[in-house]
């Protein structure tokens, strides 16, 4: 089990359970169990009712993932950012328009209104799924992001709607986010450079 996979899971949800990062990484629980034990001895985590990164633990992941670019080609991650951040603004835009309607708190009673809402999510999938594959040719890992996204878009075209921006819970919005991260790392910046820049809010 890669500890690279299980430090950075646990660093993206930031507390979580065992069964949390083993559900994340889609790996076998026993063999993440025995993963948490090893980074909990070495120091890497902690393990209370909550798993956490320690200082010592995001030195290691910082170096892990370090070691993850050198073997990327720079210019076809970048690509794949430049891509998803395009995609990104349509997103932005949808959860806002979710969120709100006429700049009050959408609450939700025009189901016309939802409906258009939603409908355009069919499509920010669509553009997403191939600049997940660009990506995970250079970061295979990445890859899982496309079952995630399509997890949570099927119970919200089931009408599970809270899937779309539910937090503690892999939604599209929680699953969004955790990629964007992963583009931000993966493209060797940071988001506080990127939310000054305006392209991580």
């Amino acid at each position: 089990m890669s500890e690279l996979k299980v430090l950075q899971a646990v660093r993206l949800k930031g507390r979580v359970t065992p069964a949390d990062v083993a559900a994340t990484v889609d790996e076998d629980p026993g063999r993440v169990a025995a993963t948490i034990a090893e980074l909990t001895a070495a120091g890497l985590l902690i393990e209370a009712e909550m798993l956490r990164v320690t200082p010592a633990g995001h030195e290691r992941l910082n170096t892990l993932l370090a070691e993850e670019r050198s073997g990327v080609y720079t210019a076809a991650i970048t690509a794949a950012y430049h891509d998803f951040r395009v995609v990104n603004t349509y997103f932005k835009a949808l959860v806002s328009d979710w969120q709100l309607k006429d700049g009050a708190p959408n609450t939700h009673c025009d189901p016309n209104y939802d409906a258009a809402v939603l409908h355009r999510l069919d499509e920010i999938h669509q553009r997403v799924v191939p600049i997940i594959a660009a990506a995970a040719r250079q970061v295979p890992r990445l890859s899982a992001y496309r079952d995630k996204l399509a997890a949570a878009l099927e119970k919200v075209k089931a009408g599970d709607t809270i899937w779309l921006t539910r937090v503690i819970a892999d939604s599209y919005h929680t699953v969004w986010f955790e990629l964007h991260e992963e583009l931000i790392l993966a493209a060797g910046l940071t988001r506080e450079a990127e939310t000054k820049a305006g392209h991580a809010q």
